[in-house]
């Protein structure tokens, strides 16, 4: 006579459960702790290291200066913009055949983290991502932005190229800068800082970044709100592109549509003397003679342009009857390589062309000590760095001012 065995319910249940365990371990045997998913700005849910210690970034610097906010730059192991390594000593032909020089001009996340002349670039602009190199390096994660000079293509080529890259299992973190938005504002790069500091758990640095440079625009624009529109200055966003004169042009104005454009409008309180739509839009002499703005700013645009290049320079003779010229109020941006997105200095920028515009409602600024003052508020560093960045952007010009 046989016995039946009998097993408790509870051992049952605890068999049960320890079968799914066993088979679910067979599935994934990966610990879904070690990876958290973000939504990027192409609307993508990536899965990406909690821990990442190798950064593989594709932008014109914004990417790595973020980086460098939130101490992270150390990460990065490669970049995908040849104007991250690269330095300039541009020369201008000056009045009475002498020769208007300048040298060390540098991208500012670069003068800030030196290695970054070193490691290897994985694209450039007019060039596919090199992938074999990538995939050698052995990234935790690629983080590109969608704007930058090396990914200025239409989206869907940029989007199959990164399908590329996460074909070869490397998580891919894509960035939209203003430039790739329809109605480029600040919002959207506040948007991509904000991203970079869920991909590093830096939130609450991310926060304090966009904080900081939301309150340096609001100073500004508290000084210039109460303008009416009968004091408005018309300012002329000027780039004295070489490319420009060679097509048979005197150069590129920034208008409606364009970053600047709206800077200029929203904070600066001042009128676009190009009132057409566009960033790059060509004008010969001709046409900007007959704008005759009351102020020329001059904008990065294929290198880095002085005043004293419109002022004296052989090539803009036709221009010296300007208004803004016979009184001597142009002023330069500072230098920008691949001008093609905007970074984290943009407030210099609106602060130049205010003071530059409306200097009674600034006149108890100093812009050297300014400045000096904003860079060392945006990365934490010294005086002496600060005075570095100004060298490298060729804005120094404010300190003797």
């Amino acid at each position: 006579m046989m016995t039946k065995l009998t097993c408790p319910k509870s051992t049952l249940v605890f068999l049960f459960a320890l079968i799914v365990i066993l088979s679910v371990s067979k599935v994934a045997p990966c610990d879904d702790t070690g990876f958290t998913t973000i939504k990027d700005h192409r609307g993508k849910s990536v899965r990406i290291p909690k821990t990442i210690n190798r950064v593989a970034t594709i932008s014109d610097g914004m990417i790595a200066q973020v980086m460098t906010c939130l101490g992270e730059a150390h990460k990065i192991v490669a970049t995908g913009s040849e104007c991250i390594p690269k330095t300039w000593a541009p020369t201008y032909p000056g009045a009475g055949g002498k020769t208007i020089a300048y040298h060390g001009g540098m991208h500012t996340v670069t003068y800030l983290n030196p290695r970054l002349m070193e490691i290897p670039l994985i694209a450039r602009y007019g060039t596919a991502i090199n992938y074999e190199k990538l995939s050698g390096l052995k990234p935790d994660l690629l983080i590109a932005r969608m704007g930058s000079c090396t990914l200025s293509a239409g989206r869907d080529v940029v989007e199959k190229s990164l399908d590329l890259v996460e074909s070869l299992g490397i998580p891919v973190v894509m960035l939209s800068g203003p430039e790739a938005t329809k109605d480029p504002d600040v919002s959207s790069l506040y948007r991509e800082i904000s991203l970079l500091g869920q991909v590093f758990d830096k939130e609450g640095q991310a926060r304090q970044l966009v904080d900081f440079m939301e309150q340096t625009l609001w100073f500004i624009k508290d000084r210039t709100g109460r303008i009416s529109d009968t004091e408005k200055k018309k300012i002329l966003l000027l780039g004295l592109s070489p490319k420009a004169r060679s097509d048979g042009a005197a150069g590129h104005a920034r208008g409606a549509g364009s970053l600047q454009g709206n800077l200029l409008s929203e904070f600066v309180n001042a009128a676009n003397a190009y009132e057409g739509p566009g960033a790059w839009a060509i004008l010969n002499a001709e046409q900007i003679l007959s704008l005759d703005p009351d102020v020329i700013v001059l904008v990065t645009a294929w290198g880095y342009h002085p005043p004293q290049e419109l002022y004296e320079a052989p090539y803009y003779r036709s221009l010296k009857h300007l208004t803004a010229v016979k009184n001597r109020r142009v002023a330069a941006l500072p230098f920008t390589p691949c001008n093609s997105e905007k970074r984290l200095e943009f407030p210099i920028d609106v602060m130049i062309m205010a003071k530059t515009a409306y200097p009674r409602r600034f006149e108890d600024i100093d812009l050297g000590d300014w400045i000096l003052k904003f860079y060392q508020g945006l990365y934490g560093i010294d005086v002496q760095t600060a005075r570095g960045l100004m060298g490298c952007q060729w804005v120094d010009w404010a300190l003797s001012e």
